[in-house]
């Protein structure tokens, strides 16, 4: 066996770790999240959005980590289920903020307990959780540094 054959492990890759926990999380969240209406990705948006209302679409894009290409589409879907209206800035009509709607700021006590259902799957105490999610936005954030000229 050579030592490229030890290097090319599947289960010894973090990335194939991070891949597939991601690929699971979004099996047990989708149910949950069936029950709000919601993708994964528009739950995300109206997380920001519940965390602060009326911001534009370029600071939602740099919360969720998305280009305002890929965001638009998902913002509009939101809007023609009656959750956001998008609006053009008074000072700035190239911006574009996000608004709830009475819908979009109700649906947040519904989704009020997905995090603590999320938890109980994970089977980890709050603490521990914390200490894993700073530990991959390290490695996110680590990694991003690559794409920056």
């Amino acid at each position: 066996m050579s030592s490229t054959d030890e290097t090319l492990k599947l289960e010894d890759f973090l990335c194939f770790a991070v891949y597939s926990a991601n690929h699971a999380f979004n099996r047990v969240y989708k149910p949950l999240l069936d029950r709000l209406g919601l993708t994964y990705p528009q739950y995300v948006a109206m997380v920001t959005l519940w965390a602060q209302d009326g911001i534009t679409v370029g600071q939602i894009g740099e919360r969720m980590l998305l280009e305002t290409n890929t965001l638009t589409p998902l913002l509009k879907r939101l809007e023609a289920a009656g959750l956001v209206r998008r609006v053009r800035d008074s000072t700035d009509e190239r911006q574009v903020r996000i608004h709830l709607t009475e819908k979009g700021r109700a649906l947040r006590a519904e989704a009020g307990s997905i995090p603590q259902e999320m938890g109980q799957c994970l089977g980890r105490d709050p603490a521990a959780i914390g200490e894993l999610t700073g530990e991959l936005t390290r490695i996110r954030d680590q990694l991003l540094t690559h794409l920056k000229p």
